[in-house]
């Protein structure tokens, strides 16, 4: 049976050794990091309750109990977020809510599309499990959207499954990270959602870059940075990422491509624009 809290929770005490939690080291370790009775003893529980914690056994655990542990692991605010989505998998923690209506939809509101398109970056709207479902003229330039069948049509699947995205994403390895942990925070969220379970199967079975990527538990939201990208027709884009949450509909992120002003990416993309008789 599946323990997606434990093995979070084992692979977040393995990153942090016990002098820099303040302890004394003592007999052999077996492995590396944090032992569990450590962990007790900095969130201040009973290593019983610890222990059964990790088990996936810790029924009705206070909002206290997580506060400490994700305190004595060191956990990010993303990361914590996480610990009580697998803590509390029946969906009583409302830790990032759907729609105004509490119902999630992948449909784009009429708003949101004349925002889209009015937009002179490039751009685009990921809805729930990174599923591509709206683009502008010039985001479809850079990321060739339209020519993905619908059904098809996800950041995660493009980039484990497509041939070609290492040579479109040169930095691929940490755009991979990026993505998982994205997608591990995503599923953490929305536990009983059986699309999300589906798409890690498939990318599980036929990706072992992505098993590997998996495994490692990260979680991490995608609200800014950077992206390098070697486009077909321009060459090099360094381009920076905004994302941001349609007011009303916070499972649908609006994500904006950024290039500094006289810049050789903004050079590109106006290039980009011109060859396709794009305004921009």
């Amino acid at each position: 049976m599946s323990n997606d809290l434990g093995d979070f929770l084992r692979s977040r005490r393995s990153r942090i050794q016990p002098a820099e939690a303040g302890l004394r080291e003592y007999g052999r370790r077996r492995v590396p990091g944090l032992r569990r009775e450590e962990v007790a003893q900095l969130a201040g529980v009973s290593v019983d309750y610890y222990i059964r914690l990790e088990q996936g056994r810790g029924k009705h655990v206070s909002d206290a109990v997580l506060d400490a542990v994700a305190r004595a692991l060191r956990l990010t605010d993303p990361e914590r977020l996480h610990l009580y989505a697998l803590a509390r998998p029946t969906g009583t923690v409302d830790a990032r809510p759907t729609t105004a209506s509490g119902v999630y939809t992948d449909t784009i509101r009429p708003g949101a599309r004349l925002i889209l398109d009015a937009l002179t970056a490039p751009a685009f709207i990921l809805g729930r499990r990174m599923d591509v479902l709206a683009w502008n003229a010039l985001g479809d330039l850079v990321s060739g959207f339209s020519r993905v069948p619908a059904s098809e049509r996800n950041q995660a699947r493009y980039l484990f499954l497509e041939p070609a995205a290492p040579t479109f994403y040169p930095d691929w390895e940490t755009v991979a990270g990026e993505t998982v942990a994205y997608l591990r925070l995503d599923a953490g969220l929305h536990p009983d959602d059986p699309k999300i379970e589906a798409l890690v199967a498939e990318l599980s079975a036929r990706s072992p870059e992505f098993r590997r990527h998996w495994a490692a538990h990260p979680v991490k939201e995608k609200t800014f940075g950077t992206k390098l990208i070697h486009h077909p027709e321009v060459g090099r884009l360094d381009l920076g990422y905004e994302t941001l949450a349609l007011p009303g509909d916070p499972d649908q992120l609006l994500v904006l491509y950024t290039a500094e002003p006289n810049s050789p990416a903004a050079a590109a993309l106006a290039r980009l624009a011109e060859r396709h008789a794009l305004t921009v």
